[in-house]
């Protein structure tokens, strides 16, 4: 029994070595440049130079209702309910309207709001705006690529970068490294 529970610790460790954030915003850095190796191999990707502009109608053929509603109407799903926020496979977070990728799994923590939470993200994925719907300002961010709205960007995450991007699970996709499982 010790000898399975040593070989099980051993497994996890490389997903334990993730689940921290890197200690230095050098460090930030390199995880956001190096992105591209959380793909699948030979997985292309749109750029979020490639615009998508569809009409409301076009969107709500593509998207699953509770998807549409949050990203082309910027509502918000509910706390718990999306299977991302307990996704711990090597893989990149992507737009569910177009596919952009947006965060990698390296970028995910747990951050016990009952969403799926990220400390930093992709560069260049996201545009910004301010937000008064609760009457505060909020800094609310939106797909580059296809102007989905994914969600809110809080000042309460980990360090080194201290934010915590907290985004609607249905308003991702998520691409494993391994496409075996």
């Amino acid at each position: 029994m010790q000898r399975r529970t040593f070989l099980f610790g051993l497994a996890a460790a490389p997903l334990v070595a993730r689940a921290a954030p890197p200690a230095t915003m050098k460090g930030i850095e390199e995880l956001q440049q190096g992105w591209k190796s959380y793909l699948p191999a030979g997985a292309t990707v749109p750029s979020a130079e490639e615009q998508l502009k569809l009409s409301k109608d076009e969107w709500r053929k593509r998207l699953p209702p509770e998807s549409f509603k949050v990203l082309r109407e910027e509502s918000t799903e509910r706390a718990g309910t999306s299977p991302l926020n307990d996704e711990k496979r090597p893989g990149v977070f992507a737009c569910a309207g177009c596919g952009l990728p947006l965060f990698t799994s390296a970028m995910k923590f747990e951050s016990g709001t009952g969403w799926p939470s990220f400390f930093t993200s992709i560069p260049g994925a996201f545009e910004t705006k301010k937000d008064f719907f609760l009457v505060y300002p909020r800094t609310e961010y939106h797909c580059k690529r296809c102007g989905g709205h994914h969600g809110h960007l809080f000042d309460d995450g980990p360090q080194p970068t201290g934010q915590r991007w907290c985004n609607n699970g249905v308003a991702l996709k998520f691409i494993p490294k391994d496409t075996k499982t």
